[in-house]
């Protein structure tokens, strides 16, 4: 059977790992992907280029001249969606901007993805991680030991800046079902930033942050070293959890410390979270690694050792899951991709060419123009998911934050809690940001009553989404082939730690148990210790995953009239957001390793601190280094360094020590204005709390304010997506549990006695 987007056609005009990722994914549903490229342009400017363009086809042309420019409009006169990452101003000067576009196309969806904004001061700076994580707060917001900015190793924007912009264009494309008509689509990397901090960039006057190091600031939520100097992070993220761990390892006293007091909570306030964690860091430095694993898994305690990436490709779990290919390529040999990170069991995704080889190669099949669309209605926009109903079962993050996806894209989400609610709700303000946009029933699923409630939404539904571990579903009854004998149309999609397979199936997998286990934390600490990532890199890239495979099978479902079954779990997108560093070849260039509190790669690519805050200095060409020796007022240096030698300079070396000398005295606006004179990429590295002021963002409508019935008013990320005809956003605020029980119930038909006998037997709860 063919793919979910076999009848799509999309034209591939970007050049950055957003575009390229983001039209992989339909090509891995069966689209047909034109990439666009400048004559003699590489087939492989970096290597991660070797799967993000996979299944697609090339075509040459020179957009500069009349005749190619005129051949990509004929391009886009047959096309569905297309794709471009340019700086603003720069397609409306080539007339491929989307007003152009729309005209020639009503029925195209026209997707641009700027690498940081679309308007304002720091729109136009060129695409560089180091400046869109210094300019959105994130560089403040990971965990370090001192109090400084930290540079990820890994492109972290990037690949959320795809996933995203694949969810917003599969959005799009699903309202075009409704109104004919294509739209603009805006996804910038401000958006990606939204999607991956929507629980980090959250703000309340009521709330006081707390710095933490890189080793985790909770003592139950943290890495350890053991007696062998080997790391492991103790996932021990809920109560329960942590009672097993103090058990298993003989420090139930921990609870008993002056200020603690046998309260949870009380782990989360210094200086009583200092003290356990000294307590527990003697108590692993007792014995290696390996046998506190041991007493750890024999008690159900979650918890992953710190591994290498390149081991964790080959280790049983990846391939289980199917996420190492081996293929041969005809000019690189023996390679290795990663493999197909959600599973439709109806409809797969599947690989059927790479880069390079001969059917990259082949002309695209001719397609007569789309036809015109209807001209636009006079009614309300609508939303772009608008009709679509997802019960949301999910708990944390991996599994409900993909349902706050589509909410933000329009899907009427329907949380439903156990009476109890989410047991992530005491995690207070990263719990609302992950939440945002639904409405919450709590029922009791383990009665029968409430079972009943559950399977009549069920029924008036179009997608079931949940994180149990295995065999739950099985166990309360809600698995697919259940569901879908009452709802042959339903769309079920499950989220797990590790897959269905594999010696690690069973186990919980909490966040940060796969960035150790995955090499993440490793690669991020380099030759010093692991880091923990504050951005919950796994769980936002699994949530995204799963919405964008829940889209898929909507997409599949008008084509066949049935529901399907979508599997992703963590262990994939540890693979996928580390997709450039793990595709492999003999010769490719080694991926890049970090280090503690890590500035950046290189002396004139790195965070420095100027008189009265931080900057990013993103220099890339050698004509950048001449501008900054006259910027900083010291042209000498440009006698004492090649510029191509001042690139690669290290970041910890002379040459960076000389600019930070320079910089350290000048006020930051100075410093970023002169060097902005010389044309080199340069932006402050934003505090946590300058980004709810910063007048950039609010320009960009970052943020928006939202009443919480526990904290009052809350700054928090607005959106991940701007369409040109539809309006997205998130339609209500995180709900307190039970919030809209009997609201919802009367929706799907209750009659308020029968609602009222639910609450009064306890199988309801309305809030």
């Amino acid at each position: 059977m063919s793919g979910p987007f076999a009848d799509i056609r999309i034209i591939d005009c970007s050049k950055g790992l957003a575009g390229a990722m983001a039209t992989m994914l339909f090509a891995d549903f069966d689209a047909e992907v034109i990439n666009v490229a400048a004559p003699g342009e590489p087939w492989l400017p970096a290597p991660g280029y070797l799967m993000w363009d996979r299944n697609k086809n090339r075509v040459e042309l020179d957009l500069h001249t009349y005749e190619g420019a005129h051949q990509l409009r004929d391009l886009l006169a047959t096309a569905d969606v297309a794709v471009f990452d340019t700086l603003p101003g720069e397609l409306e000067r080539l007339g491929f901007d989307a007003t152009t576009c729309l005209a020639a196309n009503p029925g195209l969806v026209h997707a641009w993805l700027p690498p940081h904004g679309s308007t304002g001061r720091w729109s136009h700076l060129p695409p560089d991680e180091l400046l869109i994580t210094g300019l959105s707060g994130m560089a403040f917001m990971q965990f370090s030991f001192e109090d400084q900015p930290v540079a990820l190793v890994t492109p972290q924007v990037g690949y959320a800046h795809a996933t995203i912009a694949a969810n917003a264009i599969a959005a799009a494309l699903w309202e075009r079902h409704t109104s004919g008509l294509g739209q603009a689509l805006t996804v910038t990397g401000l958006h990606a930033v939204a999607s991956i901090e929507c629980g980090g960039a959250v703000n309340t006057s009521e709330v006081v942050r707390i710095g933490r190091n890189s080793r985790g600031g909770v003592p139950h939520y943290r890495l350890y070293r053991c007696a062998d100097d080997k790391w492991f992070f103790l996932g021990s993220l809920t109560a329960p959890f942590f009672l097993k761990a103090l058990e298993a390892i003989d420090c139930l006293d921990i609870l008993t410390l002056e200020g603690i007091d046998g309260e949870f909570a009380n782990l989360f306030r210094p200086p009583h979270a200092d003290t356990a964690m000294e307590r527990l860091e003697a108590r692993f430095a007792e014995k290696p690694r390996e046998e506190w694993l041991r007493i750890l898994h024999e008690a159900g305690v979650p918890r992953g050792p710190v591994g290498i990436r390149e081991e964790w490709f080959r280790d049983e779990t990846v391939a289980a899951n199917e996420m190492r290919l081996e293929l041969d390529h005809p000019e690189l040999g023996r390679v290795e991709v990663p493999g197909l990170p959600v599973r439709l069991e109806d409809t797969p995704a599947r690989l059927r060419w790479l880069p390079g080889t001969p059917e990259s190669q082949a002309p695209a099949p001719a397609r007569a123009a789309t036809p015109s669309a209807p001209p636009p209605s006079a009614a309300a926009p609508r939303r772009p998911l608008e009709g679509v109903c997802i019960i949301d079962v999910g708990a944390f993050i991996a599994g409900t934050f993909a349902p706050t996806v589509l909410a933000n894209f329009g899907a009427d989400v329907i949380k439903v809690e156990p009476i109890a609610g989410d047991p992530f709700r005491p995690y207070g303000l990263i719990f609302l940001g992950h939440n945002l946009g639904k409405r919450s029933l709590a029922l009791d699923m383990k009665s029968a009553q409430g079972r009943a409630v559950f399977l009549e939404l069920v029924r008036q539904s179009d997608v079931v989404l949940d994180n149990f571990r295995l065999g739950v579903r099985e166990r309360l009854g809600i698995d697919y082939a259940s569901l879908s004998a009452l709802n042959p149309r339903i769309i079920t999609c499950s989220v797990t730690g590790y897959g269905p397979k594999g010696r690690l199936a069973s186990d919980p997998g909490f966040d940060p148990l796969l960035q150790a286990r995955s090499g993440m934390m490793h690669a991020q600490g380099g030759g010093d210790e692991p880091v923990f990532h504050q951005v919950a890199v796994n769980d936002t890239a699994t949530a995204m995953a799963a919405a964008f495979g829940i889209q898929a099978a909507l997409h599949a479902r008008e084509r066949t009239g049935r529901g399907q079954e979508v599997h992703t779990c963590l262990a994939n997108q540890t693979i996928l957001f580390q997709s450039g560093e793990l595709t492999w070849y003999e010769g490719r260039p080694a991926a890049p390793l970090g280090g503690r509190d890590w500035l950046g790669s290189s002396a004139l690519h790195r965070y420095y601190r100027c008189a009265d805050g931080w900057l990013a200095l993103a220099a890339q060409e050698p004509a950048h280094f001449h501008e900054v020796c006259a910027a900083l007022g010291h042209t000498e240096w440009a006698g004492r360094y090649v510029a191509e030698q001042a690139l690669e300079a290290p970041p910890e070396g002379e040459l960076a020590t000389l600019i930070a000398e320079a910089l350290v005295s000048l006020p930051r606006e100075e410093a970023i204005g002169r060097l902005l004179a010389g044309g080199v990429p340069v932006a402050p590295a934003l505090r946590t709390e300058e980004i709810f002021t910063d007048p950039w963002l609010n320009q960009e409508g970052f943020f928006w304010d939202v009443p919480d019935r526990q904290f009052g008013l809350v700054t928090a990320p607005r959106t991940f997506a701007e369409f040109g005809r539809s309006t997205g956003g998130f339609p209500h605020p995180a709900p307190a549990c039970g919030e809209h029980s009997s609201e919802l119930l009367r929706e799907f038909g209750f009659s308020d006695d029968r609602i009222a006998a639910l609450i009064a037997s306890g199988a309801v709860i309305q809030s």
